[in-house]
């Protein structure tokens, strides 16, 4: 486990449990106790918990840590569904992305073969995105016109959040949207764990012809906090063949193309947060 993983670890444990005593940071990540006491101090030093006797705690702004100290879960198959991601993209196409790991990797991806393939070349892309993040990564790319909504950037995951994307997503046609979610539940919708951002998704929804939602098995068949919309507003669907058959039998049968992502040749440590 390198400093990333671990950092990103300790981070997970203290927003679950609200606390975590050194002695059980060890035991749970396998380091030593000087090693534990130096990250959480690198932790404390960027505000992000408070350290205490024997330990840290979380604070404030420990719930809104920024994705970059979030560990990622099943790289490997967020990684095959960006890939599968990309191969969906025409030359020419509006393509609308919103934040978390597996929409970066997938605008990661997508920006590669864009950049690589001359069917692009004199047809390029222009990728509309509440993600600074996204957007950062994409800029460098000749071939990709970058089109950020308006907000204000919440720190968890990076997005413009808040009433300022009404000026410009209502005005814009999008052909293909991907959809980064927390939940995917076949009789109650798509959902975000934050209200702010199942806000601005939702307004991504309704300005795209085509909404590909992507998310990994463990986002399927669960809901969260926000629904964002329905799932007759979901054109298609990709995941990995991890997923709840049963759910995916049903989302089908809702009209929902299933894309099943296959990890076999994705390896692990080309996987990006």
């Amino acid at each position: 486990m390198d400093r990333h993983q671990r950092l990103s670890a300790l981070v997970e444990l203290i927003v679950d449990r609200g606390a975590i005593r050194v002695d059980d940071a060890v035991r749970e990540l396998g380091v030593s106790a000087a090693t534990v006491r130096r990250d959480l101090d690198a932790l404390a030093d960027q505000q992000l918990i408070t350290r205490t006797r024997g330990g840290a705690r979380a604070n404030a702004a420990t719930g809104d840590v920024p994705m970059r100290y979030r560990a990622v879960v099943k790289p490997a198959e967020k990684t095959a569904i960006a890939r599968t991601c990309a191969q969906l993209v025409a030359p020419g196409e509006v393509v609308g992305c919103n934040g978390g790991t597996t929409t970066t990797l997938a605008a990661y991806e997508l920006g590669v073969r864009v950049s690589a393939e001359d069917v692009f070349e004199d047809n390029g892309i222009t990728v509309v995105t509440n993600a600074v993040n996204i957007a950062n990564d994409l800029v460098v790319r000749p071939r990709v016109r970058v089109v950020v909504t308006g907000g204000v950037v919440r720190s968890r995951s990076y997005e413009l959040i808040g009433p300022l994307s009404d000026l410009i997503l209502p005005s814009i046609s999008i052909d293909t949207l991907f959809l980064g979610v927390n939940g995917v539940e076949a009789d109650k919708g798509i959902f975000a764990n934050h209200e702010g951002e199942a806000a601005v998704n939702a307004a991504l929804v309704r300005a795209a012809q085509k909404v590909v939602v992507v998310a990994d098995s463990s986002k399927i068949g669960v809901s969260a906090f926000a629904r964002i919309t329905t799932i007759d507003k979901v054109d298609a669907l990709v995941t990995d063949t991890g997923a709840d058959a049963q759910v995916l039998a049903k989302l089908r049968r809702q009209g929902v193309e299933v894309h099943l992502a296959q990890t076999s040749a994705v390896p692990e440590a080309s996987a990006q947060s």
